[in-house]
């Protein structure tokens, strides 16, 4: 029985980075916390991690239930706003990166929300 129920359920790759990115976060925050001196880049890297673990618990959650296809091309939106967001935040406070694609991800990641939210409304 429960190998019936194991191959109903698709593995999915969303909850998987999902995870793993909250994974990422838990240790950007604590580099932040330890690592780093300088108090600009200290608060960069932290609201980094804040979005990256937030979004990546909202994928681990939220991705392996979605079915239709609006649903899931939301929720990867929110990944690569997460990736844009954060990583241009991370990159700049440690790697001296522009932080130019920071507000491009902001966008993409309250989009993305909103995409999600109406498609629920759909169902």
């Amino acid at each position: 029985m429960f190998n019936l129920e194991r191959r109903a359920r698709k593995p999915s790759l969303l909850a998987c980075l999902g995870g793993v990115l909250a994974a990422v976060a838990i240790g950007l925050s604590a580099y932040a916390s330890h690592g780093i001196a300088d108090p600009t880049a200290q608060s960069n890297v932290s609201t980094a991690a804040l979005y990256a673990f937030g979004h990546g618990a909202a994928l681990a959650a939220l991705g392996a239930q979605q079915q239709n296809l609006l649903g899931r091309m939301a929720l990867y939106a929110l990944l690569l706003g997460v990736l844009l967001f954060s990583g241009s935040l991370v990159g700049g406070a440690l790697l001296h990166w522009s932080t130019r694609l920071a507000p491009v991800g902001g966008t993409t990641l309250m989009v993305a929300w909103l995409v999600y939210g109406f498609n629920a409304l759909r169902r």
